[in-house]
């Protein structure tokens, strides 16, 4: 999440403090105790508590940190100003259940093995989205707790399923991969009603990492994004808030762990 996010905000006028957690389980942050997706919206929470308490806050979340993120801002309905969700889990939970395209390569620039886990994911295959998926994927994937993530995804489907209640009426940004074979497009569209604000983007050439695969096109989303949600903080005259990612960004250590920019909140 950094390495999409602080392009974006570097570019801005305003500032905002980011928190950037690693979910249990990923990165280094433990996972103790942690046997759902439901203990991972908990400890999720409790993070939220601690660092940010009260305040309004921005919320981004990827693949199936955005599944997390919809039950946050349905959770925290009277505390989230806006979310953006990169490529997230949709309707469907299980990956049997979820209507996705066939993997397909659009750009090939360097030579992988058949089987590399790169080459089986990516649509644009250069060595820049390579680089990029290395220092911002595969770190902290290579941090993280196997054992953890296998315990939860036991249990991967939340208790309460994010859009069962009222509608999520801040502004909105998701973006979707045309070729993400993983979580798709389709089944994402399927909750569009319930953010009645939101802009839904399905980018050509992008598959599950969009994000870096398409960055001109998601740092103009971003940007838009947050144009909207700072003109409906100043037509609601609500305060300033914190921005909070969830996703696996690169180790670090400690119970739930983030990377926090000190900027102006």
């Amino acid at each position: 999440m950094v390495g999409c996010c602080e392009p974006v905000f570097a570019a801005r006028e305003g500032s905002y403090r980011r928190l950037y957690p690693d979910l249990p389980g990923m990165g280094q942050s433990e996972a103790v105790g942690v046997d759902s997706s439901d203990d991972v919206l908990q400890s999720v929470e409790a993070f939220i508590d601690e660092h940010i308490g009260s305040e309004p806050f921005l919320l981004l979340g990827e693949s199936y940190g955005g599944y997390v993120a919809r039950a946050l801002a349905a959770h925290r309905a009277y505390q989230v100003r806006g979310m953006v969700l990169i490529c997230p889990m949709g309707s469907a939970v299980e990956n049997a259940d979820r209507r996705v395209p066939e993997h397909q390569v659009l750009v090939s620039e360097i030579d992988l093995a058949p089987d590399a886990p790169f080459a089986e994911i990516a649509v644009v295959q250069t060595q820049e989205t390579f680089d990029r998926t290395q220092r911002e994927v595969v770190a902290g994937l290579m941090c993280a707790d196997a054992t953890a993530l296998e315990r939860i995804r036991t249990r991967w489907a939340l208790t309460r399923d994010p859009e069962s209640g009222p509608p999520f009426d801040w502004p909105t940004v998701i973006v979707t991969g045309r070729q993400d074979s993983s979580t798709g497009y389709l089944d994402v569209w399927d909750l569009i009603e319930h953010y009645p604000r939101a802009t839904f983007a399905v980018l050509d050439a992008a598959g599950h990492n969009a994000q870096i695969e398409r960055p001109e096109a998601f740092n103009t989303l971003v940007h838009d994004w947050l144009d909207r949600v700072e003109h409906e903080i100043t037509r609601r005259s609500c305060p300033r808030t914190a921005l909070t990612g969830t996703r696996t960004p690169a180790c670090n250590s400690g119970k739930v762990v983030r990377r926090q920019t000190d900027t102006q909140q």
